[in-house]
């Protein structure tokens, strides 16, 4: 038996990018984690951990339209490996990466802290005229 799901909070290192694949887009983006401890010492540490993530279809571009460097996330999803050659020196590489089956707004984007309802859109929903600049998150369709 077998268990793939994890749960991440942080915040976007870049703004996430959007390019069409085989069957559909896919959205790529990388979120900060932070890990935190007491050392022997008792001092406290901290590590900075950067997760590559992807989604797919509608999900990935309604995060492509809402989420910039910096904004808070909640991703929900699994993990998966992807292996390659280097084009350089032909050796084997491989990445470990999310994908993303949900998200939720973790904070209204004017600096609060409030928490809203996981997005969880399936491939055919369509978000559409939000107004640029700040977005109020009760007009999002889902």
């Amino acid at each position: 038996m077998a268990y793939n799901r994890v749960v991440l909070l942080g915040n976007l290192t870049r703004d996430p990018e959007t390019r069409m694949a085989g069957s559909g887009s896919v959205t790529s983006f990388s979120v900060a984690v932070n890990d935190t401890w007491v050392d022997k010492n008792g001092q406290k540490q901290e590590r900075v951990n950067f997760i590559e993530c992807e989604a797919w279809g509608a999900r990935g571009e309604t995060i492509a339209k809402y989420f910039t460097k910096g904004r808070q996330i909640l991703v929900e999803g699994s993990l998966r490996q992807d292996t390659w050659d280097d084009k350089d020196t032909g050796k084997k590489r491989s990445a470990i990466k999310v994908n993303v089956d949900a998200f939720s707004f973790v904070n209204d984007g004017k600096g609060g802290g409030s928490s809203v309802a996981a997005a969880q859109p399936t491939d055919d929903t369509v978000v559409t005229d939000v107004p640029e600049g700040e977005v109020d998150l009760s007009e999002i369709p889902f």
